[in-house]
């Protein structure tokens, strides 16, 4: 919903409550009036309602105008048609051709309108903040059939297809433990960043020609634009010429648009999903096992590294990130285990790294050599007395015995 949307939604519903309003104590006027004439003739000349008539009808009228809007419910599709705004682009021809591909697949479009259920939602809010065309949150529907595990041959990633050169540039973070790229969170303000300001420098605010450059390249579009306006043409994303996946980009995006803002019309049951984001963020201040994080939320350690693709280790690690996505109802569960971890880690730690415990409790930054040198101990006497086959598993909580016996 761009600005202006939002303001016009605003002082519409300023101006129907206003209408509303004025209709009612008008009638509450005319029924006061007609009474006040009767007794006019009795030489009761005032027609003006009560105060307190006029302020009581106002007053519930108002009270029940926002109680009404507050328990109005939308559906993620909806809240995602209110912020459409290509819709009258649809018509064009490469467009509809998109639109009879998809429909002759509705199977297709159910199967990835379902795989974007966690995250349809959070993101129709990013680009609704943002004043963009909903049209774009449905860009992983065409980059990566909402899969944020998806990887193209050429290395790109995610929901949004980052291509590794272009997340180092945006500050997606990449290593043996985390990718960024593949982070939905991280990965959804990026690729929004990039289309906004590839659209402010190169072209003039025009949105679609960023996409194409987001799609081809800047370097691709600028060459194609200059080669439209050459030829008399304006250099509209129409107007251009260029690779045949680039050509069909766009196209496909209003495509897949049209069906959801109408989807009766071409024949698709779209799943129902809440408007609501779907997950919460957690702020992370110390390492934490997303088995152990699973077990405090509640939910399955495979339904939590489904809300957080992007790590690549048993752990998080706050120096790759600073927060974990959870179902939006395990919240609260999570951030009281949390708490309640953190204030035993003191007592712990107090105890931990000392010899005369005869145990060794991991911490962040720990290895198999650094524990036994500072105990005076053989590495390989430590693994075999904790059954440690791989010294690079260890995990920050893990207790280590410091003896054979």
């Amino acid at each position: 919903m761009t600005f202006y949307t939002a303001r016009r939604r605003l002082f519409g519903a300023a101006s129907s409550l206003a209408l509303i309003g004025s209709l009612t104590l008008g009638a509450l006027a005319s029924s006061y009036a007609s009474t006040q004439t009767t007794s006019g003739q009795l030489g009761l000349t005032n027609l003006t309602p009560p105060a307190s008539i006029a302020d009581s009808a106002s007053s519930q009228l108002t009270r029940r105008f926002w109680d009404e809007l507050q328990l109005e419910s939308q559906d993620a599709w909806t809240k995602l048609r209110d912020d459409f705004q290509w819709q009258n682009e649809a018509m064009n021809a490469r467009v509809q051709e998109w639109i009879e591909y998809y429909r002759s697949k509705p199977e297709n479009i159910v199967e990835i309108t379902e795989r974007a259920r966690p995250w349809i939602a959070w993101i129709t809010q990013q680009v609704e903040a943002r004043g963009l065309p909903g049209e774009i949150a449905l860009i992983p529907f065409v980059e990566s059939s909402f899969d944020p595990k998806a990887r193209s041959h050429f290395g790109a990633a995610g929901l949004w297809q980052i291509m590794p050169r272009t997340g180092d540039a945006l500050g997606l973070q990449r290593n043996s433990a985390w990718d960024g790229r593949v982070d939905v969170v991280k990965s959804t303000k990026a690729a929004l960043d990039y289309i906004e300001m590839q659209a402010d420098e190169w072209y003039d605010g025009d949105l679609m020609l960023s996409l194409a450059a987001y799609n081809a390249g800047a370097g691709n579009v600028n060459r194609a634009r200059r080669s439209a306006q050459s030829r008399g043409l304006g250099g509209s994303y129409w107007d251009l010429r260029l690779p045949k996946e680039t050509m069909a980009y766009v196209p496909k995006l209003l495509a897949i648009s049209q069906i959801i803002n109408d989807p009766e019309h071409y024949g698709i049951a779209l799943p129902e999903i809440d408007g609501n984001a779907a997950f919460a963020k957690i702020a992370l201040t110390n390492p934490i096992s997303l088995a152990q994080a699973a077990t405090m939320a509640g939910v399955s350690t495979s339904e939590l590294a489904e809300l957080n693709p992007g790590l690549k280790s048993s752990t998080i690690d706050p120096s790759h990130s600073q927060q974990l996505l959870v179902p939006a109802d395990k919240a609260a569960t999570l951030r009281e285990g949390l708490a309640s971890l953190s204030s035993g880690r003191e007592a712990i730690n107090i105890a931990a790294n000392t010899s005369q415990t005869g145990m060794h409790v991991v911490q962040h930054g720990d290895t198999l050599s650094k524990i036994a040198l500072k105990h005076d101990l053989s590495m390989t006497d430590l693994a075999r007395w904790n059954g440690i086959s791989n010294p690079e598993a260890l995990q920050p909580g893990q207790q280590l015995t410091l003896s054979g016996s």
